[in-house]
């Protein structure tokens, strides 16, 4: 007969493409009766954070409730949001509409992610607008209704973000005077054909282009830059994404960019019964250099963690998932698209995809990810294993 066990607490923070690829994975690879799934996330519905861009120029997206996202799964989802972490304790500070509660966890999977850097420049949190989240977003879109034919509009961050922010505004509204700023050269991180089709599509959108130029301060009405001010009614500010600060207030071990410290499974070097996926974990990738944070680099490692733990608790070899790079997905409008190929540590190579073609290989590329965080095993058939009652056990890290 088999001995009755204790139900194994996973706890997953934050449902973003990472965290919730986590549960549901977790949710197929493991019994119900041994394991409880909750998962912690502010808001009730997923958000297509590689859409912001269009949300924040006034399309509408599709919404993507999580009730039936992990229908029949077992995944509890639990709103609010995240206050407060004990990892000695294994408690979780949840604060929503009736107040602050802790959760207790045996396994905690820590996914909070990253929101936008404002890297220090003075006047940017009080007059910058950002489009990391669906909030920044959203305020950005209805700033953007209201402005009036010919008015400025500056987007600073010459990078993806940048550039997708800049060209579907200029596409959407071609009555406004949309400029980029880059730090650097336009798509300089590109290969020859892919910055020319960049280069081309600005020219064609008439985006003003300021290269090698940096940001100093933000006003209300205009930036201050390394080579003047530049008129901006309204400013988009793109440069780099920052970590979620509270894994800094714990005691996980955490790099120089905030980000928690992991073995190959996703595992916390000082916390064995924690694991940090996605932009929230420092991992090292291909050519030991870490993966940026991305969509791309940070799925790979959902699956890693969700299948490591699964391991675990049911006694299974452990797997192991490459994460590497093949392109870089890149929208320009509805319109325009450019797939820059790249090698497995994400340099460009000289072939890239541009044009309407890969205006639908982005879409495709969208729209799949928003399929696999609903189908995080990729539609394969999948085998919940018991949990071992010796792995289940409150407070005994697997090995």
């Amino acid at each position: 007969m088999r001995q009755t066990i204790q139900q194994h607490r996973v706890v997953v923070l934050g449902a973003g493409y990472t965290g919730a690829t986590a549960a549901g994975r977790l949710a197929r690879r493991l019994r119900g009766e041994d394991v409880s799934i909750t998962l912690v996330n502010a808001e009730a519905d997923f958000v297509e954070r590689v859409r912001m861009h269009q949300l924040a120029v006034g399309q509408p997206l599709r919404p993507r409730p999580f009730d039936e996202m992990f229908a029949g799964t077992g995944v509890e989802l639990r709103l609010g949001r995240v206050t407060g972490i004990d990892v000695d304790r294994r408690t979780v500070t949840v604060t929503g509409a009736d107040g602050a509660s802790d959760l207790e966890y045996d396994t905690l999977v820590y996914a909070l992610g990253s929101a936008w850097n404002t890297q220090g420049v003075p006047g940017t949190t009080e007059h910058a607008h950002e489009i990391a989240g669906r909030d920044g977003a959203l305020r950005l879109r209805d700033r953007l209704a209201a402005l009036a034919p010919g008015s400025p509009v500056t987007v600073v961050g010459g990078g993806l973000t940048g550039v997708e922010a800049a060209t579907e505004l200029a596409e959407t509204r071609p009555d406004l005077d949309v400029s980029l700023i880059a730090r650097a050269g336009l798509g300089d991180w590109l290969s020859p054909k892919g910055a020319r089709h960049l280069r081309k599509v600005f020219t064609t959108l008439r985006i003003t282009t300021h290269e090698h130029t940096t940001v100093t301060a933000v006003h209300a009405d205009r930036v201050t830059t390394t080579e003047g001010d530049i008129p901006a009614a309204v400013t988009i500010w793109t440069t780099g994404f920052a970590v979620h600060p509270i894994a800094r207030a714990t005691t996980l071990e955490t790099g120089d960019t905030g980000q928690i410290t992991v073995d190959a499974t996703m595992r916390s070097l000082s916390h064995p019964d924690v694991y940090a996926i996605g932009d929230a974990a420092l991992v090292t990738g291909p050519g030991d250099k870490p993966l940026r944070m991305s969509c791309a680099s940070g799925v790979p490692t959902a699956w890693q963690a969700a299948d490591a733990i699964a391991a675990r608790l049911t006694g299974s070899k452990l797997p192991t998932i490459s994460a590497r790079y093949f392109n870089q997905c890149i929208s320009l409008g509805r319109k325009e698209g450019l797939i820059q190929y790249v090698t497995a540590d994400d340099r460009a190579v000289n072939a890239a995809l541009t044009g309407r073609l890969a205006a639908l290989y982005k879409e495709l590329v969208c729209k799949g990810a928003a399929w696999g965080v609903a189908n995080p095993t990729i539609g394969l058939p999948v085998r919940r294993r018991r949990v071992t009652a010796e792995r289940a056990r409150v407070g005994v890290p697997a090995a």
